[in-house]
């Protein structure tokens, strides 16, 4: 019977896996700085040059870019290839807001299911923190950004690396989108305090751990909001049929 040889791979392949992974999981976030060589290298137990050709690596396939003088991070532009055509097409487009709230209640409400499952007590903290975010916003921008967050924590705790990566290339569509909403919310004295208040019940249901309450309480967030936007759309739409027929003098 005839042995192959076994090859025991490259320090730097095995390095440019784990770092490959932790991009992958979200431990890396776009735009973010990787420690400095010397700090890596001792995490890692190898030696500076096997880290070293690993991250040129990462450099060759696009995930890391390193700047003079000033370090090494994961790519800014990790997601934009796929999400700034969807954001110039929504732009032009209101109508389209309507598919990504449909798009949203398919996959949000099944990224507070499997968070309610799976999520670990730090990835509970860190939702809980990103409400707070959200409450303590003093402008629409930046609670889009907190709630755009919010979302993004949801994803990690669902602890499903292509519900985390399809949050992560779409952000600034659901910024757009929730920033929008917001808009449409503040219009009625009611509404942002029971946009808020689904909010707090779906961040209730993850904590508890209820996978199916989290579900339901994601999908009445939602529904809300189409509710509230086709009900201010028509009352605009009515508006402006008025405004004509006293233009024209009808």
């Amino acid at each position: 019977m005839a042995y192959s040889k076994i090859n025991q791979p490259k320090i730097s392949d095995v390095i440019m896996g784990q770092l490959e992974q932790m991009i992958l999981e979200g431990s890396l976030q776009p735009g973010q700085k990787l420690p400095p060589e010397r700090e890596l290298a001792l995490q890692f137990e190898v030696s500076r040059p096997s880290l070293r050709e690993a991250i040129q690596k990462l450099e060759a396939k696009g995930l890391l870019l390193r700047r003079q003088g000033g370090g090494t991070y994961v790519k800014e532009q990790l997601w934009q290839s796929l999400a700034d055509p969807i954001v110039e097409l929504m732009h032009s487009d209101s109508e389209s807001q309507y598919d990504l709230l449909e798009f949203r209640h398919a996959t949000e409400g099944m990224m507070a299911y499997f968070a309610a499952l799976r999520g670990t007590d730090a990835d509970m903290q860190n939702i809980k923190r990103t409400i707070m975010e959200v409450d303590a916003a003093s402008d629409i921008e930046r609670q889009a950004e907190a709630i755009v967050r919010f979302y993004r924590a949801v994803a990690e705790a669902s602890h499903n690396v292509a519900m985390l990566h399809l949050v992560l290339s779409l952000a600034p569509v659901l910024h757009k989108n929730v920033a929008q909403n917001l808009e449409l919310l503040n219009r009625r004295e009611e509404a942002s305090a029971m946009a808020n208040d689904h909010r707090l019940a779906l961040l209730a249901a993850i904590v508890r751990r209820d996978p199916e309450a989290a579900r339901e309480a994601s999908n009445e967030h939602l529904s809300y909001i189409e509710e509230v936007m086709l009900s201010v759309r028509e009352e605009d739409s009515r508006l402006q049929r008025s405004l004509r027929r006293l233009k024209s003098g009808v």
